[in-house]
C-alpha cells in the first residue's frame, strides 16, 4: 500500500534511530489523581510522556497504536484506578461501511470547500471556537480559554500537525478539525463548528472527511480518541462502522458485547460528533 507521506527517515522501532544504533526510550511519569471530568463520581489520572525532541513523530506514531493521544508537547494515556471506561477506538479506513444517515450527511455538505492548512492560530479559528465553547460546553474547562490558550492548543506541537478547515459558499469558516497526521493515518485532536448549524451534523461530516481523505492517501486508519460507553458525549463513535478498539493490548472490532459491558446504551442517535 502506497502512502504518500510516510517519512522515510524516520525509525521502525523506539529502540532505534534507523541505523542500528539504540536510543533513549522516553521517560513517562504518572499525574495526581483528580475528578474525572467524563463519569461523576470518578477520579482520573495518566501516564504521560513528554514528545519533544527529534524523536518526536516517530514516537507520537507508535504510542499512537498503543492508544496514547496528545496534548501540546506530551502524549498521554488513562491510568486510572479500578476503572476501565476510556478505550482508544480506531476506524478501519478500507473495512468502513458508511451509515444512509451519514451518506446523507456526506451529500447536504457537499457544497463546503474543505482545505488542509498549517497549524497556525488566527483569530478567525478562535471566534468560531469560543461560540461553539459557550453553545455547547458552557462552565467547561474549555469555554474559558483565551487566545492565547487557544493559540497554544493549536501550535504547541513537536510533530505533524494540520488544520483542516470547512468553509461555506461565502467563505464563512464552518468547521475545523485540529488533526495529527501519523504514519498510518489521522489522529483528530479537537474538532469545533459552528453551533447554528447543528442540523448540518458539521461533526459527524469532518469524521467522514478524514475517512475519504485517508482512503485517498492509501492510509490505514483514523484515530477517535477515547470511545466511553457511558458518556453521552463520548460514545457517538460507535455510530462508524466497523470501529477497533484496543483492548487487552491488542486492536479487535468493537461489537456489541463489548459496548454494553462498558456501559453504552442501545441507541445513540442524535449526539452529533462533540
Amino acid at each position: 500500500m502506497t502512502r504518500d507521506n510516510q517519512r522515510q527517515d524516520e525509525p521502525d522501532s523506539l529502540l532505534s534511530d534507523g541505523e542500528g544504533k539504540a536510543r533513549p526510550l522516553s521517560f513517562f511519569f504518572g499525574t495526581r489523581h483528580q475528578p474525572c471530568p467524563y463519569l461523576d463520581g470518578r477520579m482520573e489520572a495518566k501516564v504521560v510522556t513528554d514528545l519533544s525532541g527529534h524523536h518526536a513523530q516517530a514516537i507520537h506514531d507508535e504510542l499512537s497504536l498503543a492508544g496514547f493521544r496528545r496534548s501540546h508537547n506530551l502524549t498521554y494515556k488513562p491510568a486510572c484506578l479500578g476503572c476501565d471506561a476510556c478505550v482508544p477506538v480506531r476506524i478501519p479506513v478500507a473495512r468502513f461501511e458508511p451509515s444512509r444517515s451519514q451518506r446523507r450527511i456526506w451529500r447536504r455538505n457537499a457544497d463546503l470547500a474543505v482545505q488542509v492548512t498549517p497549524a497556525r492560530a488566527t483569530l478567525e479559528h478562535y471566534a468560531l471556537f469560543d461560540r461553539y465553547q459557550q453553545a455547547r460546553h458552557a462552565g467547561g474547562g474549555m469555554a474559558s480559554m483565551s487566545f492565547a490558550d487557544f493559540s497554544a492548543m493549536v501550535e504547541e506541537s513537536p510533530v505533524d500537525t494540520r488544520l483542516v478547515e470547512a468553509r461555506d459558499n461565502d467563505g464563512e469558516l464552518v468547521a475545523v478539525s485540529l488533526t495529527d497526521w501519523l504514519r498510518d493515518g489521522f489522529s483528530g485532536v479537537y474538532k469545533f463548528f459552528a453551533p447554528e448549524l447543528a442540523a448540518c451534523s458539521l461533526g459527524t461530516f469532518l469524521v467522514l472527511w478524514h475517512i475519504d481523505h485517508a482512503r485517498r492517501k492509501g492510509l490505514d486508519h483514523v484515530y477517535l480518541g477515547y470511545w466511553i460507553g457511558a458518556c453521552g458525549k463520548m460514545n457517538y463513535k460507535t455510530r462508524f462502522a466497523p470501529l477497533e478498539a484496543l483492548l487487552q493490548g491488542r486492536w479487535r472490532d468493537l461489537d456489541a458485547q463489548t459496548r454494553a459491558a462498558h456501559g453504552q446504551p442501545a441507541s445513540t442517535k442524535g449526539t452529533d460528533t462533540p
